[in-house]
């Protein structure tokens, strides 16, 4: 990508960490992440936390001058939050409204390594795609295989039958940001949606793109 390209994407939502993990390669792919948005000037929505992944990509995202909006639920916030917050937080009631304030916020969805609350936001996002709620792109970055077993698990759901091969595609994935980013700008979908896009009340749950 050119520096004076524009990126397809004004903001994109990171599903990621509140924990950096065991081995600096994490931190390192957050922060690496971090630097390609800021390169293509994409704005940052993450779940609002300053500890852990969440704390490292959101940071570098600020300070590399782009606009970073958090979206964390009440009772986390004792838990998520720890120290000066980054950027705009939003408080949300629950895990079910900052997931649909996310999704309606952002333009594309990218989880970094994380847990169960990563994971499920990343197959919440998936689902939706699969099902016509929201027509954006899901990316996956693959930090030294960390979604290797994911990923051969969804293959596995192709080869029993349970995924069509065209909803397979809806994870991009790729092991460093740079070429993640580039799959993401190139993608389009080859999946048919279940419901049409306009049967979903689509103003609460992920927006009108």
């Amino acid at each position: 990508m050119e520096e004076n390209q524009r990126s397809n994407f004004r903001k994109i939502c990171v599903f990621c960490g509140s924990h950096s993990g065991y081995r600096e390669v994490f931190s390192d792919a957050a922060i690496e992440l971090g630097n390609e948005l800021v390169k293509r000037k994409i704005d940052l929505v993450y779940g609002g936390g300053s500890v852990g992944l969440m704390g490292l990509i959101s940071r570098r995202v600020s300070e590399g001058g782009c606009h970073v909006l958090g979206i964390i639920p009440k009772a986390l916030m004792p838990v998520e939050i720890s120290g000066e917050t980054v950027g705009d937080v939003r408080i949300v009631e629950d895990m079910h409204e900052r997931k649909a304030a996310m999704a309606q916020e952002a333009e594309a969805f990218i989880a970094l390594p994380g847990g169960y609350g990563t994971m499920e936001e990343l197959l919440e996002m998936i689902t939706w795609a699969q099902l016509g709620i929201h027509k954006k792109t899901v990316g996956l970055l693959n930090v030294d295989g960390y979604y290797n077993s994911l990923l051969a698990l969804f293959d596995t759901g192709v080869e029993e039958g349970f995924i069509k091969p065209g909803a397979r595609n809806i994870v991009i994935s790729a092991p460093s940001a740079k070429e993640l980013m580039e799959k993401m700008e190139l993608y389009t979908p080859s999946h048919k949606h279940i419901a049409s896009h306009q049967t979903w009340k689509v103003e609460h749950l992920a927006g009108d793109s």
